[in-house]
């Protein structure tokens, strides 16, 4: 029976220590708040919660309604991260702060955290747990072994693709996972600065970030490369534009302090 390659563990891994590693350069450098964890957490948490609450009872009539490769669907879940994800995010900070429980040094490190909630935890760790039991299973020569290599060579046949295609897919998830942590960090930041500058224009930056997930429905083996490299950019844009919104909203309130 063959098993699967770990090569596949090297995503989760990878993204794992990405995440982990900014929220420690983000305390030494900013020593922020350790309540940034419990709010990012809630953010994060609460936002997939309500995703999934809405998403359960409606996503099949969606797509049986639109498809699911639609424009509509796109829509769909876009709307949902905007609402969710970003817009939660925004009345959390603002709790935080009016309450004194966050201040601007935790910006950076409350995007950070939404990214790795959403990349160490959520689909890190589990998906890393998931890979090893399935090799430690496939491993044992069980009745219930040959069940599970049948599910997976059925739904999951890429599980068992040869080295060069492991790696190609460990590279496209990566980057993936990659582009998640920038989206999350911008609007994490934003939401933070436009809170702490009393700026809603920075909050209205930041919403439409969440509508990446428009193109989730039409990421297809086919174009996965292309799209991925779309969404990467878009991503990178995304912390760009949330940097100078920023440093453009400091300058303006220097100067007026300044006059004042």
């Amino acid at each position: 029976m063959q098993n699967i390659d770990l090569l596949y563990a090297l995503q989760p891994i990878i993204v794992i220590v990405i995440c982990s590693t900014l929220m420690v350069c983000w305390y030494f450098k900013k020593h922020f708040h350790a309540s940034v964890w419990a709010y990012s957490a809630i953010a994060y948490f609460v936002a997939i919660a309500l995703k999934y609450a809405v998403q359960l009872p409606t996503i099949n009539i969606v797509i049986a309604d639109f498809g699911a490769h639609s424009v509509m669907i796109g829509v769909y879940y876009g709307f949902q991260t905007v609402a969710f994800e970003v817009g939660l995010a925004y009345l959390v900070v603002w709790y935080a702060i009016s309450h004194r429980k966050l201040e601007e040094k935790d910006a950076e490190a409350f995007g950070s955290g939404l990214a790795f909630y959403e990349n160490a935890i959520y689909l890190g760790a589990l998906s890393l747990v998931s890979i090893i039991g399935i090799y430690a299973v496939l491993s044992t020569n069980t009745p219930a072994a040959q069940t599970v290599y049948n599910q997976l060579i059925t739904n999951q046949p890429g599980l068992f693709a040869p080295v060069s295609q492991a790696l190609g897919s460990v590279a496209v998830g990566t980057v993936e996972r990659i582009s998640s942590i920038l989206f999350h960090f911008a609007w994490g930041y934003l939401c933070v600065m436009a809170v702490v500058y009393n700026k809603k224009r920075l909050f209205l930056i930041a919403l439409p970030m969440g509508f990446v997930d428009f193109l989730v429905p039409f990421i297809v083996p086919s174009n996965v490369d292309l799209l991925e490299g779309v969404i990467f950019a878009l991503a990178v844009l995304s912390v760009t534009v949330a940097w100078y919104a920023v440093r453009q909203i400091r300058k303006d309130f220097e100067k007026t302090s300044s006059h004042a």
